[in-house]
Order: structure tokens, then sequence, then C-alpha cells
């Protein structure tokens, strides 16, 4: 008897594309723009920058498990985003209440509103997909 070993899930698939779209132009986004404040200007703002560089690994490691797909790269990415949410909540809430914690601002700060409050909707939407997107989840 031979074994025929499943392809993972696509999670890529519709709305899904267009989830790796906005996670990669976020990726490219936070890096590209910590990288140049930390390698130009780190001493101004060394929190505020070094959030945006973590900011960009999440992106990252989300698009990875989304373009990866199947059910392992899935729950990783769905507790990832809800590592990304917690962090743009504390941060945007952070930037908030004392502002001058932050001399520059970050990829989150007042909830990604310098991004068009796209780092607080992403999560969110990545996190309805990919519930919905789970084996055995109805339509």
């Amino acid at each position: 008897m031979t074994t025929v070993e499943e392809k993972p899930a696509r999670l890529i698939s519709g709305p899904g594309m267009l989830l790796v779209w906005f996670y990669g132009v976020m990726v490219v986004g936070a890096l590209s723009r910590s990288a140049y404040q930390i390698s130009t200007d780190f001493q101004r703002a060394p929190l505020a920058y070094s959030l945006s560089a973590v900011a960009g690994l999440v992106y990252a490691f989300i698009t990875y498990t989304l373009v990866r797909g199947g059910e392992v790269a899935r729950r990783a990415a769905l507790v990832c985003c809800g590592v990304e949410l917690a962090g743009v909540l504390l941060v945007g809430t952070w930037t908030v209440v004392d502002g001058s914690a932050f001399p520059d601002a970050t990829v989150w700060s007042d909830y990604g509103m310098g991004y068009v409050f796209i780092p607080v909707l992403l999560p969110l939407s990545a996190m309805y997909w990919l519930r919905k997107a789970r084996p055995g989840a109805t339509a």
C-alpha cells in the first residue's frame, strides 16, 4: 500500500492573495524604513526604530506562513497575527498616552495612522481569513 502525501492547503487563494500582497508591502516598508533609520540616526529614537524593525520581521513571518500554506503554517500565522494585533494596540496606546517616549514614529504609532491604519486592520482581516480558511470551516 502506498501513501499519498497531501499538498499543504493553499492559504493564498482569493482574499488570501490580497493579504500576501499587503503583508509583502508592509515588509518592504517597515524593514526598509527601520534599516535606514537604524543605520543613519539610531540614537535619536532607538525604541521607535527597533519596534519598526520588529514589526517588519513580524510581517515577514506572516507573509512566509501565508505563502507556505498548510495547517501548521495557518496556525502559526494566526498566532502571529494575534501577537501583531497586540503589538499594534500596545504601541498605539503607548504613543497616544506618552508621545514623548517616541521622538519619532514607529510603524505601529497611533495604531498605524502613518500607514493609513493598515497595521491595525491587517491582522484583523488576516485572522478572519485564517479562521475561515481552516479545514472543515463552513463558507
